[in-house]
């Protein structure tokens, strides 16, 4: 049996041992625990250590799990998987949802925005970019950031863009492709003029090389839910 609270104690060791490492501060990196294929109880056990940031990949699971947990108001509830342009009335309709990591094209963007202004809300969001070049990975191409960024900026006022999410390889190192990412970040903070504080990279396999190239948000799921597969 998994013992989840004893697995967010070694995930938060890790962190800190990479901040350490990368001398950065311990507080700089956020935990997102990915609760996806994992039941609401879970989630239960996992709030009863005191996190609370869970993420969900499938709009239908997300729904399903924030409504089995609506008693519990303190969570804060992350889309992180593909989001397609049907299912967006539905995901706003989440409570606490405070943030979707997957804003990737501009139809989404245009989407998002047209039933934000129905619903008269505010969402922020990541903008997710496909920095390996895979095409089993969701994500805009390095190019095109530049061209969908200036579209949210000037026609989706109700999208508040706090920074970029990217996977790793299948294979081979991470570190490379976090570094292309930060640059990206680095050069749209420039271009922009907005902070993009937010830069969601790593996951269970390499949230070490993404901390020391200056992630501030690691998706965890398997190391502290087990494998859920």
């Amino acid at each position: 049996m998994t013992d989840i609270a004893a697995n967010f104690a070694e995930v938060q060791q890790r962190i800190a041992a990479g901040c350490v490492a990368a001398g950065r501060s311990l507080d700089s990196v956020a935990l997102l625990a990915v609760s996806k294929y994992s039941p609401a109880d879970a989630v239960r056990t996992a709030l009863a250590t005191g996190h609370l940031a869970f993420g969900e990949s499938r709009v239908q699971d997300l729904i399903g799990k924030a409504n089995e947990l609506q008693a519990e108001s303190q969570l804060q509830w992350h889309l992180i998987g593909s989001l397609q342009t049907n299912k967006v009335r539905d995901l706003l309709q989440v409570p606490n949802l405070t943030l979707v990591h997957s804003v990737d094209r501009n139809k989404l963007a245009d989407q998002l925005q047209r039933e934000l202004v129905v619903a008269g809300k505010k969402l922020n969001v990541l903008l997710q970019v496909n920095a390996t070049g895979e095409e089993s990975k969701h994500g805009c191409r390095p190019e095109t950031l530049s061209e969908l960024l200036d579209h949210v900026q000037t026609n989706c006022t109700a999208l508040h863009v706090q920074g970029l999410m990217a996977m790793g390889p299948l294979h081979g190192t991470a570190r490379p492709v976090f570094d292309r990412v930060v640059a990206l970040r680095d050069n749209q903070r420039q271009r922009s003029g907005l902070a993009l504080d937010t830069l969601s990279i790593g996951m269970s396999g390499d949230l070490e090389d993404a901390i020391a190239a200056g992630s501030t948000m690691v998706r965890v799921g398997t190391s502290l839910f087990g494998d859920r597969s």
